[in-house]
């Protein structure tokens, strides 16, 4: 059986929540967990950029962490993720977009010359205050968005946990511990050892 290939690395959110979708879908892949800094060759033949996640499916090649959950959710859908109004994807958009900045240049703040962190650290603060997971974004359940974004919000918030849990609103709090405590996230997490060519096979979902 040939099974699709999704290469990976555990800590980055991208790859996260790409594992995420897949595993919700429960759609098997081949596993292949990347070392970002001494990637695998076949990693790179498929994907030049050399970012994860990377789906390969047949001849198509899936380098987006959005466009790969679509990919699965799209085939299996079983927990209606895709079932979320139009606000979820602008909500992902700007979770990639000005909350990463700010997460980023929080985080990695010597990376960047004028980066203020604490200033960094507010206009991320500034964005969770604006969500109200009640308890997910859109009601009972979670969809897409939760799962697109909870990755982000854990990393922002592994920068320093106990200002986090003070700082961050009732709602994202319970929320982000709802995320980490869940089966789903220790579904994703286990520890792989790196994948080289000629490694047994590693089929995901566990």
């Amino acid at each position: 059986m040939t099974r699709p290939i999704l290469y990976s690395f555990r800590r980055c959110p991208y790859a996260m929540r790409a594992r995420l979708a897949v595993q919700s879908a429960g759609i098997e892949v081949e596993l292949r967990e990347i070392v970002l800094r001494d990637k695998a060759p076949e990693f790179l033949a498929a994907s030049p950029k050399g970012t994860v996640p990377v789906l390969v499916d047949g001849g198509a090649v899936i380098e987006e962490s959005r466009d790969v959950m679509v990919w699965a959710l799209s085939r299996h859908d079983p927990e209606g993720w895709l079932d979320m109004p139009a606000e979820g994807h602008a909500l992902i958009d700007q979770a990639d977009g000005p909350f990463k900045q700010a997460l980023d240049r929080t985080k990695y703040h010597t990376r960047y010359e004028d980066a203020d962190p604490e200033v960094e650290r507010a206009t991320a603060m500034a964005w969770l205050d604006t969500l109200r997971p009640e308890p997910w974004l859109f009601g009972d359940r979670p969809t897409m968005a939760d799962m697109a974004i909870l990755p982000f919000v854990r990393q922002f918030a592994m920068i320093d946990k106990a200002r986090f849990d003070v700082e961050a609103s009732g709602l994202v709090s319970d929320w982000l511990e709802r995320f980490l405590g869940s089966d789903r996230f220790a579904a994703i997490m286990p520890k792989l050892p790196k994948w080289q060519a000629g490694d047994a096979v590693t089929v995901f979902p566990f």
